[in-house]
């Protein structure tokens, strides 16, 4: 069993249902909500000396802690947000008990391990270790947040207790086997309803069949997609549409008069929810489809597009360095909170321990030494001093006889 504080930490927090019920009735309320989870971490990091809180309402709480930087130039520091969701979807299906963390080999199972627990366990014991030694060069926001997995509510909670004081940018510890990811796409959702006339299916003629309007704007948004498709932006590839949904009618003998469907638009940067109502109102009019309408059309998650340059991916790729690793800057085509705080103009990347594909499985895990190798990274990024981005000038900011972060 693994010993490390980082991976001990671990197991506490996955031992600690958070289930998402991701709109559910069905789950058992033992394991559901994420409060239990803020509670514990709440009082984790206020005996480290944080000011932490918990915030929300009933069961779907958020922790947010706050530090200051330390040393001469702590007044020029700039501010760190790290946000690690500690909600987690639910265990139905899973092969293995989903709350009793277990190191197999380099590997440490169970839900919620790479997605994303792992994160905020490294960086609790990045943040002991930097105040232990006085070395914390700078401000930071820890934000243990509750419904990444659905609708982000933890995000309006976090900006709400943050109030005007926004930190400079944002970490978002999913699982991207420690590659700085600085783009990706968003999600938006789109509603779309025919109207039609009822009556009796022995007179079709008399009536207006919503279905088959409906029918026929599913083709139109099936070219749609088709047209995105084939237009691909570099490093993040096209935007898509999917058709998720759709039902309608009453009765097999009544000709509808109503029918709906909802899509899943998954948006590059640039692209919001006006983008989407006018390409499907456009698709609409183009193919001649009448009787229906977009009835509403929303983003679920804003899409991420800190340029490569940024110096946000820069403190990123000097802290990786230091820990011993050749950085990799990239995007994925999964949405994250990232781009929600983003979208409140809070710049940021996503980096963190584990990989996507292990995120939601059967038999989640994280491999260990990516868990040891982000408490590295932490320390690099909370002591690197005021101006400074490269690995020598952190090195010269390093307290005599600490441990060494590379």
């Amino acid at each position: 069993m693994g010993t490390s504080r980082a991976l001990r930490y671990l197991r506490d927090y996955v031992a600690i249902p958070s289930v998402n019920p991701m709109g559910r009735d069905d789950l058992p309320a033992e394991i559901c909500g994420e409060e239990r989870l803020a509670v514990h971490l709440c009082e984790q990091l206020r005996r480290l000396g944080l000011d932490a809180r918990v915030i929300g309402e009933g069961a779907r709480r958020s922790v947010v802690a706050e530090a200051r930087a330390q040393g001469p130039r702590a007044g020029e520091a700039d501010t760190l947000m790290v946000d690690s969701h500690i909600d987690t979807v639910p265990v139905d299906g899973m092969t293995i008990d989903p709350f009793d963390p277990v190191v197999h080999g380099a590997r440490l199972y169970r839900r919620g391990t790479c997605d994303t627990k792992a994160g905020m366990a490294a960086l609790v014991v990045a943040l002991e270790d930097v105040l232990a030694r006085g070395t914390l060069r700078r401000n930071v926001v820890v934000v243990g947040e509750a419904d990444e997995e659905l609708g982000s509510r933890g995000v309006r909670d976090v900006l709400e207790a943050l109030g005007t004081q926004r930190p400079d940018w944002v970490l978002a510890t999913e699982p991207t086997g420690l590659r700085i990811v600085h783009a990706h796409k968003g999600i938006a959702h789109a509603r779309v309803v025919a109207h039609g006339r009822a009556c009796h299916a022995s007179e079709p003629a008399a009536g207006r069949n919503a279905i088959v309007a409906l029918a026929r704007a599913t083709l139109a948004f099936e070219e749609l997609a088709a047209r995105l498709a084939a237009d691909p932006t570099e490093g993040l590839g096209p935007p898509s549409l999917s058709i998720g949904r759709i039902g309608g009618g009453q009765a097999p003998n009544i000709v509808p008069d109503e029918a709906w469907l909802v899509l899943d638009r998954r948006l590059l940067p640039g692209e919001d929810a006006d983008t989407l109502r006018r390409e499907l109102e456009q698709a609409l009019v183009q193919h001649g489809v009448e009787d229906v309408e977009v009835a509403s059309s929303r983003v679920e998650k804003d899409a991420l597009g800190t340029p490569p340059g940024h110096p946000i991916v820069q403190h990123c790729r000097a802290a990786l360095r230091s820990a011993g690793r050749e950085p990799r800057v990239g995007s994925v085509a999964f949405g994250t909170d990232a781009g929600v705080f983003a979208g409140h103009g809070i710049p940021g990347v996503v980096m963190g321990p584990g990989s996507i594909a292990r995120a939601h499985t059967a038999a989640e895990y994280v491999e260990t030494d990516e868990v040891e190798t982000m408490v590295e990274v932490f320390r690099a990024l909370l002591e690197t001093p005021p101006g400074a981005s490269s690995v020598e000038a952190l090195a010269v900011e390093r307290v005599a006889g600490a441990d060494h972060v590379g």
